[in-house]
Parts: structure tokens; C-alpha cells; sequence
């Protein structure tokens, strides 16, 4: 009687070839992914840290942080609501280093774009 090797089997051979298969296209699936949303992996700067919120000073583009549940520091203000940079280079952080706002509490172009 003749034995057959349970390593060398036709189905053996053929299921590991669908294992093959089937991790070389997950992987090039994962690949695939990370380069189609490399932009929203990157890292964003917080404008402040956590436990504090963002002013801006008032008459000027300084802006600062304070600490939450504190008020702003003399000589600054809260940013209008909806108008808070969250995020260096944010939408918000490039429009307040060309505006203001006045002591009146008034939002202006600031002099010289900043």
C-alpha cells in the first residue's frame, strides 16, 4: 500500500495559496488606505492646551491661553463664538493675524494686515 504525504497534497498546496493570496491583498488594501488618507493622519497643533482656552488681545494679533473656567487675562478678550482657532494654521488662526478686535469689542482689519 502506497501512503500519500499529508504535506504534499494537492488541497494542502492549494490552501496555502489562498492564504497567500489573501494577506498579499489585505496588505496592499492597508497600503492603499494609508496613502489615500496620508493627509488626514498628519499631526495638527493645538493653538492651546488642554485645560485652557484661546484669547486674543485686545487692539492687537497677540493672542494667549488661559486656564478653562478662568477669565481672560487684562488687556484680553475672548474670540467670538464660532470664530475660535482650535489648530495652528487653522481657518480662524490665519484670519485673526489679520484682524482684530477694538476695545469697543468691534472686529477690524488690523493695521498693516498685522
Amino acid at each position: 500500500m502506497h501512503r500519500t504525504s499529508t504535506l504534499c497534497r494537492p488541497v494542502d498546496r492549494a490552501r496555502r495559496g489562498v492564504v497567500r493570496v489573501a494577506a498579499a491583498t489585505a496588505l496592499g488594501c492597508a497600503t492603499a488606505a494609508l496613502v489615500l488618507t496620508g493627509c488626514s493622519l498628519e499631526y495638527r497643533e493645538a493653538v492651546c492646551g488642554g485645560g485652557e482656552y484661546p484669547v486674543t488681545s485686545i487692539g492687537g494679533t497677540g493672542s494667549a491661553c488661559a486656564p478653562d473656567g478662568e477669565r481672560p487675562p487684562e488687556g484680553y478678550t475672548r474670540y467670538p463664538e464660532g470664530k475660535v482657532p482650535q489648530h495652528v494654521d487653522d481657518k480662524w488662526d490665519v484670519y485673526w493675524r489679520t484682524h482684530m478686535i477694538d476695545e469697543k469689542g468691534v472686529i477690524v482689519e488690523a493695521p498693516d494686515g498685522g
